[in-house]
């Protein structure tokens, strides 16, 4: 037995001797006694607490998301909140989505943080975690925390840790919350309450649904609809919706209805929260599989647009009806129109901002940025995922050297205004509906705009490819994949010639150290690997700009054949 083996055995026994471990839990503990590499798997390390939080199984066990793991973290939370607010009444706004447990892990947190004499207001149903982003800003509150593990399958739940400015936290102020979490060396050292007592002394406040509707108000201020110009368009389109089981369903509607688009039809079968999320293999509106049953009802009721929001509706995805077929927009599409869309909207009302700027990531496709640049607005990239934007965000409204336009990833997350610091579905989804009404009302589909688009800046296709390696073994073989393509880079792929290896694990251009690297060919194609930070995969992007469409979609194939059978 090796030595992680051997220590996860040791910390499976305490947690069956611990008072404070309840009975339900040290029943599922023993049923899996005769079971050394599940112990193993529950035991070999403290769940980690990342950039995203924490994110993980549903489970007993110091590597699964349980209400222990939970009351940990929210301890070393309140450290860290207690630390850097000394002095000051601290609050923390908490939401969850539909999944498994959620509703219970945002009380025991609030309930932490109430011991703790810190005040927790607390979404009391579901919502989307873009306005638990609003909240934070809208209220004042030092931070928030959302239950939610996003598109991952149902057994997965997470728990994502915002700052005072709705960002989610970046690496720095991440490892400084970790470190607070570490000196929580056991149970006993968690200080949690009551739900009676902390509501009694003001520690847990229920928010209403006025921050509802403050919250949609900020998101119809994004609408391009001036003057009412767009009424009789909006007004016509179809829009067929899915919330995939999850908390955009009121929230979408709400804001589609408020922007003036009236025939929305909600897919009934995926209408209710359902923590399994039975319809679906994965509640991703990423995949074409989650759009089923929407383009099912889109076809039966000639609708010109089917969208889809994941569980925690951060994310949004559409289809649109193009000669008589439903075209699933890519993440990078879809962005690169709603880029199009403002900007011109903004250009013909003489709304373009001095100074404007997009910022996108480094895995996101280049025709958003060469659209935004046409504009003479400034293209900003930063690492995978929606914090590092939130922070650029941040950056400029306290430098004042920029206004944010638009942000966006290739990841199906897009944010335009600065109401919040999160990708927001409800926003983008009322924003692809509008582009698409309007386009409609010039005879034209979002698809042939994306022609047009292609045409004037080029042919651009993308593709992602990702391998999935679970449990500790899975951990230490994408470390060694790394570690490979490291010591051994290409220096040709697919026919062209590597011209630059770009390894942010060294802290380039800025950015944060982060263990990804990007590979650019000398035909200006490029493709990149990087482990998610949120799932026990490897993720692979590719792209590529060609002369015709055919052109485009031979380069993409043969980068990707090349790079995979390495990769496998």
């Amino acid at each position: 037995m090796g030595t992680s083996a051997v220590q996860a055995g040791q910390r499976y026994e305490s947690w069956l001797k611990d008072p404070l471990i309840d009975e339900a839990t040290k029943q599922e503990l023993e049923s899996i006694r005769d079971n050394e590499k599940e112990i193993e798997d529950r035991f070999y390390k403290d769940l980690e607490f990342g950039t995203g939080g924490l994110r993980g199984v549903i489970g007993a066990g110091t590597n699964r998301m349980n209400r222990y793991t939970i009351r940990k973290a929210t301890q070393g939370l309140a450290g860290w909140l207690k630390n850097t607010g000394a002095g000051r009444s601290l609050s923390v706004v908490i939401a969850h989505d539909s999944r498994y447990g959620s509703a219970e892990f945002a009380l025991e947190a609030a309930l932490v943080l109430a011991a703790n004499g810190i005040t927790a207001r607390v979404f009391p149903s579901l919502r989307p975690t873009p306005e638990l982003s609003f909240a934070v800003r809208h209220l004042k509150a030092d931070a928030g925390i959302v239950i939610t593990a996003s598109h991952n399958p149902p057994e997965y739940n997470g728990y994502k840790v915002y700052g005072a400015d709705g960002g989610q936290l970046v690496p720095s102020d991440a490892e400084r919350v970790y470190a607070e979490i570490r000196k929580v060396a056991s149970l006993a050292d968690v200080r949690i309450t009551d739900r009676e007592s902390a509501e009694r002394e003001g520690r847990l406040v229920w928010l209403g649904e006025e921050l509802d509707r403050e919250y949609i108000r900020e998101v119809a201020r994004l609408s391009r609809n001036r003057d009412g110009a767009l009424n009789r368009a909006l007004a016509d389109i179809r829009i067929v919706y899915t919330p995939l089981h999850g908390a955009g369903n009121r929230l979408v509607r709400m804001a589609l209805e408020t922007a003036g688009m009236t025939q929305v039809h909600v897919v009934a079968e995926q209408e209710q929260p359902d923590p399994g999320f039975s319809t679906v293999k994965s509640p991703n509106p990423e995949e074409r599989e989650a759009f089923e049953l929407a383009l099912r009802l889109a076809r039966e009721l000639d609708a010109d647009i089917a969208i889809g929001t994941d569980p925690d509706a951060d994310r949004m995805g559409a289809a649109v009806k193009h000669n008589g077929e439903y075209v699933l927009l890519t993440g990078n599409q879809a962005g690169a129109l709603m880029i199009h869309y403002l900007l011109e909207s903004m250009k013909s009302c003489g709304e373009l901002p001095e100074r404007g700027a997009v910022v996108k990531t480094i895995v996101t496709s280049e025709l958003g940025a060469k659209i935004a640049e046409s504009h003479g607005l400034t293209v900003f990239n930063t690492l995978t995922g929606f914090k590092y934007i939130g922070e650029k965000m941040t950056q400029f409204e306290r430098s004042g050297d920029y206004r944010f336009v638009f942000g966006y990833e290739e990841s199906y997350g897009y944010l335009a205004g600065t109401y919040a610091r999160d990708k927001d579905a409800v926003l983008a989804s009322m924003l692809i509906c509008e582009a698409a009404a309007y386009y409609k009302s010039l005879g034209k589909s979002l698809v042939d705009v994306l022609e047009e688009l292609y045409e004037r800046f080029g042919h651009f296709r993308e593709r992602l490819e990702s391998r999935t390696y679970k449990g500790k073994e899975g951990m230490d073989r994408m470390r060694t994949l790394m570690d490979q393509w490291r010591a051994q880079p290409p220096a040709e792929v697919a026919g062209s010639k590597v011209a630059r290896m770009l390894d942010y694990a060294l802290g380039i251009d800025g950015l944060p150290k982060e263990n990804v690297l990007k590979f650019v060919l000398e035909d200006g194609s490029w493709f990149c690997i990087r482990p998610s930070g949120t799932e026990p995969k490897i993720k692979v992007y590719f792209a590529v700009c060609g002369r015709s469409s055919d052109d485009a979609d031979e380069r993409i194939r043969r980068l990707t054949e090349t790079v995979m059978s390495r990769l496998d």
